[in-house]
């Protein structure tokens, strides 16, 4: 059975584009507001119709992680190390978490109840990213392994910016669920780069 490149590739991008935005944060302080969106919405969505549906129906969206791909795909990329490092966690968090039906209930059940507060807010307000980061404080963050987010200090003890973090992070996770769902894993980002780099590259070219 041939692979499904572009669904495997738009998830990988979700995750990207969540540690990308991770390191951003953590060291600017600054999130570009309609990548921050379609991430924290692609949390929200939790019954969607296609892969590209999650990230809101638009590859526009998935810019930032299609770049930042881009970049770590090239022979010997020193750019985006951070953003890959938060990668690699956290698709070790979420095989952690595919064996944990409970935790995954009690996501699925919080996540719900976020969605409602999201349509009376916004998906982006305060309150809505301060629950989606309690969510992973009280769920992904009792694994023994926990991502180490490096960045400015005066950045990293706001806690509205560890909000930010800590939902970028799950939004990631996410990502890397669909990941999983659509076919994708490990031995692909070593064996298959050029068929990755070739969709990032088409992708690309249809912004």
């Amino acid at each position: 059975m041939s692979k499904n490149w572009q669904d495997i590739t738009l998830a990988l991008a979700g995750i990207f584009q969540g540690t990308a935005l991770v390191e951003q944060v953590a060291k600017t302080g600054y999130l570009p507001p309609e990548a921050f969106k379609c991430n924290i919405e692609s949390i929200l969505d939790l019954n969607p119709s296609s892969t590209l549906a999650v990230y809101g129906g638009q590859i526009e969206n998935l810019r930032t992680g299609l770049e930042v791909m881009r970049e770590l795909l090239q022979p010997n990329s020193q750019k985006h190390r951070e953003a890959l490092r938060y990668g690699l966690g956290v698709l070790h968090l979420q095989k952690k978490l595919a064996g944990r039906r409970d935790m995954l209930g009690v996501i699925a059940s919080r996540i719900d109840q976020v969605n409602q507060q999201a349509q009376h807010f916004s998906s982006t307000h305060d309150n809505v990213i301060a629950n989606l980061g309690t969510l992973y404080s009280e769920t992904i963050s009792t694994f023994r392994f926990r991502i180490q987010v490096n960045g400015d200090y005066n950045y990293l003890q706001q806690q509205r910016i560890a909000n930010q973090i800590r939902a970028l992070l799950l939004s990631s996770i996410r990502s890397a669920m669909l990941w999983r769902q659509v076919g994708g894993n490990r031995w692909q980002l070593l064996f298959n780069r050029k068929d990755i780099a070739r969709q990032v590259d088409d992708l690309l070219r249809r912004i």
